[in-house]
């Protein structure tokens, strides 16, 4: 799903949640929303749509009992940047949580750590003015930028967690690094690319990363 597709379904989604509201008493019990606001990763690239990330976790969520709704705000290919540029248009009022999973195209572009920090530090303001929670999920750096740029990138997310007082994931793959330290043990929860998640994956995926989520929302 490209930005043009994502922004319509979002501004349908918002045009129908203001007809509901007043249209019904009942709005005021809205469930809770919850947006993942990520890339690929989070947009469920390669798989059918049962099988992505986001309704893995909303299953999670509903088998934990939790009356949440889990918006699937990821963007195919989207950086730091585009996640920053596009996330206020992406809440609603019945946002009360975000989980950012957001980097891995930075790396990608060779983008300069400090520029991904600022850009997630904007989304971090964002969040915080809105009284929002959130889970930062990390990231790190491969090595063939050189141990300086691994170094910078590596820290800037448990420095912005710690230093707005959010949730923080080390990894977004970290359900998966239990399984084994060869590359092979990895390699079976892939699809053919090596980067993208197969459904199995995505489960495992969700087992280390829903318990975060849940409780997030439990506080």
């Amino acid at each position: 799903m490209g930005w043009v597709t994502y922004g319509r379904a979002v501004a349908r989604a918002k045009a129908l949640a203001l007809i509901l509201s007043m249209a019904s008493p009942l709005s005021a019990m809205a469930q809770t929303e919850v947006l993942a606001l990520g890339d690929s990763l989070t947009q469920g690239y390669g798989l059918v749509a049962d099988q992505g990330f986001v309704p893995q976790l909303q299953a999670f969520l509903d088998a934990e009992g939790l009356d949440v709704r889990v918006i699937n705000g990821g963007v195919s290919g989207d950086t730091t940047a585009g996640g920053l540029s596009r996330v206020e248009w992406s809440l609603t009022p019945d946002t009360k949580a975000m989980i950012v999973a957001l980097g891995g195209n930075d790396l990608l572009r060779g983008l300069p750590p400090e520029m991904s920090h600022a850009n997630l530090e904007g989304i971090l303001k964002i969040a915080a003015d809105k009284g929002l929670d959130v889970l930062l999920v990390g990231m790190e750096a491969p090595g063939n930028y050189g141990p300086e740029f691994k170094a910078t990138f590596d820290a800037l997310y448990p420095e912005l967690a710690e230093a707005y007082g959010v949730h923080f994931a080390p990894s977004f793959f970290e359900g998966l690094q239990d399984e084994g330290d060869t590359i092979a043990d990895i390699t079976a929860f892939m699809q053919p690319d090596g980067i993208h998640p197969n459904a199995e994956g995505v489960r495992r995926i969700v087992e280390g990363l829903g318990p975060r989520v849940a409780a997030m929302l439990a506080e």
